[in-house]
């Protein structure tokens, strides 16, 4: 198999999160794409995938897998041992729905606000963005404010509960860390009142998986 990202980026590093969990970081070859060059939006990647996002999963017989949650599944359950997407039916439900959680409430706005209120990655991927249009910076500069909302929302959950979709670490907990690594990136800062957000994080960064991605 293998995966077309590029090391260190938030969605990227998701996947490679879950190959650590999963013990199938020896499996894959990795194939790097500049980001900061606009190689994920030239004609040779777009035959790879159309919508110009990485990473992107290539299995043996050419087939592309793109979208995190769709690789994460894959990955997931090809030993018939799902520890990260849900064993049960309640277990993938509540998980699925904390993933788009995760990302609705928290890494997509962040990304909205980086890609549409900040200079984003550079010149390189201007051409690229969505067209200018009146109010666009304060469009942005309310989706870093969904995220920050979004880390409240969290910080609640995890008043109760030890990890975001409940009992056992998921895809839904990769998500969010991954997320909180893109605010991070893009200066939002975790407010300081989000003590059990704040704590999570720093017991998340102890996991083997997260200090020793594939």
């Amino acid at each position: 198999m293998k995966i077309f990202d590029i090391p260190g980026f938030p969605n990227p590093l998701r996947i490679r999160i879950v190959l650590a969990e999963k013990g199938l970081g020896s499996q894959i070859e990795f194939s790097k794409i500049d980001l900061l060059a606009a190689e994920h939006k030239q004609p040779a990647f777009l035959e790879i995938n159309p919508l110009g996002t990485v990473p992107v999963l290539q299995l043996d017989d050419g087939t592309n897998i793109s979208e995190c949650t769709a690789i994460t599944e894959y990955l997931d359950n090809l030993d018939g041992n799902p520890i990260l997407t849900g064993k049960t039916p309640k277990e993938k439900a509540i998980i699925h729905m904390m993933q788009k959680r995760a990302e609705s409430e928290l890494a997509d706005p962040v990304g909205y606000y980086f890609h549409h209120a900040t200079p984003g990655l550079g010149a390189a991927l201007q051409p690229y963005k969505s067209p200018e249009w009146e109010g666009r910076i304060e469009w942005g500069n309310r989706q870093r404010d969904k995220a920050v909302a979004g880390m409240h929302y969290f910080d609640q959950l995890l008043r109760s509960q030890p990890y975001i979709a409940g009992e056992q670490f998921s895809m839904a907990d990769i998500t969010v860390y991954a997320g909180l690594i893109f605010a991070g990136f893009a200066s939002i800062a975790i407010p300081n009142q989000c003590s059990a957000l704040l704590a999570w994080q720093a017991k998340v960064q102890q996991r083997p998986s997260v200090k020793n991605p594939a």
